[in-house]
């Protein structure tokens, strides 16, 4: 079978890369939010979109910036952005995505890119549009600015907890107290906080006009067991259809059954499955 080459795309395709994307709103929000904010243009993102299919009928994307995301990805696209790609040192940290493409490319990528810190071959992603049947904790509530400090903490224990190294490692400590003042200013970090310590927190990290994406959902090890995730992802699924999109979504191990069994009390359903490898 022939395969059409992968290309890269700039601001003239991008009614045709926002019509491939408005088609997987829950996959392609990552990359749906950061084209509606810079368009194209790898100068102003910081990272390449290429596209595969012909100029009149885009089938695919991927991402490739600090991470490689393939969007809408099939196998004979996932090959050729794969050969597009693996000439070239791997300066991304991670590759995540739909998981048949994702291990696709990774299994053409991992002997020029390899090897991984971790791959994680299923992760349900899920999504939700109603508010969650539970109680929402009152006590979860957006972050100020002037609690920037008092979150950041938080934030690398659940990093390194989640990823498996700190974001403060090898001088990242600013980039990542950077990006978590990002999400405090723009109102999309949330907390529940006790006697002047977090002991909930989670955000939105990706907000399009489709779907307001929940990350770094994490509970103080002392805390875990009480209900307090269940009653915070209410707050913020509730806050999010409110105020910011008009469905909620996120991804999750496969293997973390506490946290599978608090989003599914609060009403989400999988709508997918994604995969990661770490680097």
């Amino acid at each position: 079978m022939l395969t059409v080459a992968a290309r890269l795309l700039g601001d003239a395709e991008r009614g045709s890369v926002e019509r491939l994307l408005d088609g997987d709103p829950f996959g392609g929000a990552q990359v749906a939010e950061r084209i509606s904010m810079a368009g194209l243009a790898w100068w102003r993102q910081d990272a390449r979109i290429f596209g595969y299919g012909s100029r009149r009928h885009l089938e695919s994307l991927c991402w490739l910036g600090a991470n490689l995301i393939p969007v809408n990805a099939s196998a004979a696209a996932v090959s050729a952005f794969a050969d597009m790609v693996a000439g070239e040192p791997r300066g991304c940290s991670s590759i995540v995505g739909s998981a048949d493409a994702v291990l696709g490319l990774w299994s053409r990528l991992a002997p020029s890119w390899g090897p991984s810190r971790d791959v994680r071959p299923n992760q349900p992603l899920m999504a939700t549009s109603s508010p969650a049947p539970v109680p929402a904790d009152p006590g979860v509530r957006l972050v100020r600015p002037d609690e920037i400090d008092l979150l950041f903490p938080a934030a690398v224990a659940m990093y390194t907890e989640e990823v498996g190294v700190s974001p403060t490692a090898d001088g990242g400590e600013r980039s990542y107290r950077d990006r978590v003042g990002e999400l405090v200013r723009a109102r999309r970090a949330y907390a529940r906080v006790i006697n002047g310590q977090v002991v909930f927190k989670a955000e939105l990290a990706v907000v399009t006009k489709h779907t307001a994406q929940i990350q770094g959902v994490w509970t103080a090890p002392e805390w875990r067991g009480r209900g307090l995730a269940r009653g915070g992802i209410a707050a913020i699924v509730r806050d999010a259809l409110r105020r910011v999109a008009p469905s909620v979504s996120l991804y999750v191990n496969d293997y973390n059954t506490p946290a599978r069994s608090v989003y599914e009390r609060c009403g989400f359903q999988q709508v997918g499955t994604f995969a990661t490898v770490l680097f």
